[in-house]
């Protein structure tokens, strides 16, 4: 599983290791990140939207999606078997 961070036009890519524990970490690692997210929903359905990434617990975590006001959840397991690409935003400086 990848977690992909963006450069300008160019993508870091941080790889994550095959196990749940190593996942979990990176997650909580970039906890209050804003990411792009893309997951599965069934056959040929796919929703992609921007959140961040508000609380990491251990079974799950959970994405606050600005778009639509709401928050939604996806276990550690949906990045390992790839039902859920993260990829991170670029931070905006406040200085």
């Amino acid at each position: 599983m990848l977690i992909y961070r963006e450069y300008g036009s160019l993508f870091g890519v941080i790889e994550l290791t095959d196990t749940l524990s190593a996942i979990r970490e990176q997650v909580i690692q970039y906890r209050g990140s804003k990411v792009f997210y893309r997951a599965a929903n069934g056959r040929r359905k796919a929703e992609a939207r921007q959140g961040v990434i508000m609380e990491a617990y251990p079974s799950l975590f959970t994405l606050f999606v600005e778009s639509q006001n709401s928050t939604v959840s996806f276990s550690y397991a949906d990045l390992l078997t790839k039902e859920v690409e993260l990829r991170l935003l670029p931070c905006e400086d406040k200085n």
